[in-house]
């Protein structure tokens, strides 16, 4: 297993590099600079001041001469800074991960406990009322976009109920508060962002686990056990659950990227000052440097859940070796 582990760490290496060219010629080549918003808004600003500024940032070389010098930085850990205040741009993006990472570890979580046993019932149920209910409803949580639920969460839950806050992740008043106080403010705060993020997913995720269980609870083995007079839960949770976690395991690892991408939405909506946000603002700014760090951050953390997705396969089905 260590070996397999090894070999895939150093099987990321090629495509971080290859994520990183990518990226750092789509930004570039994209309209404006990140001069612009110093030149263009200040009309005294002459062209050649402008094309010294440019060469100050280096941007007046070919981009494969800023790519080098760029990764060359990268690799002792100065992703450069920010063009908009200055700040180290890693710095910036380590200040937002947090809020970002925790409300996606949640709603993996909330995915997990959720979408799994609504997906093994639902096989178990095929046909039934339950079953025939939960599909139309995952079916529409599947299709609605995520802004869109996002406002009509906030309206009814937030405005017209008045239960949950629909904006920040923290009160005006954080600082007075005790620190068990300070922890339920926050989860208060983020109800609805962890719902938000997770509903897409989870829909999708409950589907795909109930059709692996009705492909697994017809093989033979669990037919045995059923003659044998096992009981349900241990049939289910014991014998058959292991081997129709195996598309679920790898779903949920590929899901991550998209959790990473829809934090933009919901903390573009729900005033979060997260990682996403702030790569929003990037792009907008032309803030190359933060953009980069961001994306390199996000590529790392897909991977790595790629990763941990297939060393989990060893875990849920014993017959599966690596490193052979």
């Amino acid at each position: 297993m260590l070996r397999y582990i090894t070999k895939r760490i150093l099987q990321l290496i090629p495509v971080l590099i290859g994520i990183t060219i990518i990226s750092f010629i789509v930004i570039h080549l994209a309209p404006g600079k990140p001069t612009d918003m110093a030149s263009q808004l200040n009309p005294k600003v002459s062209q050649e001041a402008r094309e010294q500024l440019e060469k100050i940032y280096g941007l007046d070389k070919p981009i494969y001469i800023q790519y080098i010098s760029w990764i060359k930085k990268v690799a002792t850990f100065d992703f450069g800074r920010s063009f908009v205040d200055g700040r180290p741009a890693i710095k910036k993006i380590l200040e937002r991960m947090p809020i970002t990472v925790l409300i996606n570890v949640l709603s993996i979580i909330l995915i997990f406990f959720v979408a799994i046993p609504l997906g093994i019932k639902s096989a178990v149920r095929r046909g039934s009322v339950f079953d025939k209910t939960s599909t139309v409803f995952v079916f529409i949580m599947f299709a609605a976009p995520g802004f869109w639920l996002a406002l009509l969460l906030m309206s009814f839950f937030g405005v017209k109920l008045g239960w949950v806050p629909v904006s920040g992740i923290a009160s005006l008043d954080f600082e007075n508060f005790s620190i068990l106080g300070k922890i339920l403010n926050v989860g208060h705060h983020l109800i609805l962002p962890v719902l938000v993020a997770s509903l897409g997913s989870l829909a999708g995720i409950s589907r795909y686990m109930r059709q692996s269980m009705l492909n697994v609870i017809h093989q033979d083995y669990i037919r045995t056990a059923w003659a044998k007079g096992l009981g349900e839960k241990d049939i289910l949770y014991k014998h058959a659950l292991k081997n129709a976690l195996l598309p679920i395991i790898t779903i949920i690892g590929l899901s991550i990227p998209g959790l990473l991408s829809g934090s933009v939405i919901f903390e573009t909506v729900f005033n979060i000052p997260g990682m996403g946000r702030l790569m929003v603002e990037a792009v907008f700014s032309r803030d190359y440097n933060v953009v980069m760090c961001g994306l390199v951050i996000s590529a790392l953390l897909t991977l790595l859940g790629n990763l941990i997705a297939d060393v989990a396969y060893s875990y849920a089905d014993p017959r599966i070796r690596y490193g052979r």
